[in-house]
């Protein structure tokens, strides 16, 4: 939630699944059938990597410029940074991990998409445990890879397992390549998001994710499943919270979307407006952002 609570961010895998078909060839296809091609990547990739150590197995999964927050309040920029974090936790020395998504959602133009789900973290000699996790894709010539990631504990109790509707597309457009039209797409995300802070100034934090989200928005939480709509959230992130808002925050580190306009992440960090008697005073997001038409206003989906 973007008054997150700060949680620890780590690991997935990439699997020798074969390349994506062409965009271009795919602009004709049903969203249905790209976001289901997502999903099977992601299982592919839990799959190929169950027997691997989380560090190994997540290099071969990120895009060079793959980003995940840290639990040090920053971000790794970067597949060596990544990987360099992953290492710096003993507890990965000998860990490995498996994991289904829960629910997919793909852009129009069929190149970026994410997913969420359960995963499940196991080390010699220990019980296993169990992680919520969150990826944003972006789909190249060598097939889908992670842009952004980020893991967060799931707690002793129940959790549903079951693959939820997909966010789809109205219809899939062909890509464009004009930079002028995508710098405008990422332009009016980081003043959405912007603006999402700004409002939480006015309305209180509650209000604000309530007015901010979709109706089948995701936050990771701190419980043992997701938490799902923008109501459930407003008032999860708002509870104990009256009047403005005590923290801001702006996509400032780095704005992806996709090139048909309705689909994004904002990376940025969320800033307490007074020093805390405990914690930290800042910390890393990142939000995926999805809308209708390009024309429409952007809505959260999953952060």
């Amino acid at each position: 939630m973007k008054y997150r609570v700060p949680a620890l961010f780590a690991a997935m895998l990439f699997s020798s699944m074969p390349l994506a078909t062409p965009v271009a060839a795919k602009t004709s296809a049903s969203a249905q059938s790209v976001v289901d091609e997502l999903l099977a990547a992601d299982r592919g990739f839990s799959a190929s990597g169950a027997k691997l150590n989380i560090a190994d197995a997540i290099a071969a999964m990120l895009a060079d410029d793959a980003i995940m927050p840290t639990p040090q309040g920053s971000f790794a920029d970067g597949k060596a940074a990544i990987v360099a974090a992953l290492r710096a936790n003993p507890a990965n020395a000998n860990a490995t991990a498996r994991w289904e998504p829960v629910r997919g959602g793909v852009s129009a133009d069929g190149l970026h998409g994410f997913t969420y789900g359960f995963m499940t973290i196991s080390e010699p000699g220990k019980p296993d445990r169990r992680a919520k996790y969150l990826s944003y894709w972006i789909r190249n010539a060598k097939g889908w890879q992670v842009a952004g990631y980020k893991r967060a504990g799931s707690a002793a109790g129940d959790v549903k397992t079951e693959l939820r509707s997909a966010a789809l597309p109205p219809h899939m457009v062909a890509p464009t390549k004009s930079d002028k039209k995508i710098e405008a797409h990422r332009a009016s995300l980081a003043a959405a998001e912007k603006a999402f802070s700004d409002r939480s100034k006015i309305v209180g934090i509650g209000p604000a994710f309530v007015e901010n989200g979709s109706p089948d928005a995701m936050n990771m939480g701190s419980s043992a499943d997701f938490t799902f709509s923008n109501t459930a959230i407003g008032a999860a992130v708002g509870t104990g919270f009256t009047g403005p808002s005590v923290i801001h925050w702006a996509g400032d580190h780095k704005v992806l979307v996709a090139s048909s306009g309705d689909l994004g992440v904002t990376f940025g960090t969320i800033y307490r407006d007074r020093p805390p008697a405990e914690g930290p005073a800042s910390f890393p997001f990142f939000t995926i952002w999805r809308r209708a038409a390009p024309d429409q206003a952007w809505r959260y989906v999953a952060e």
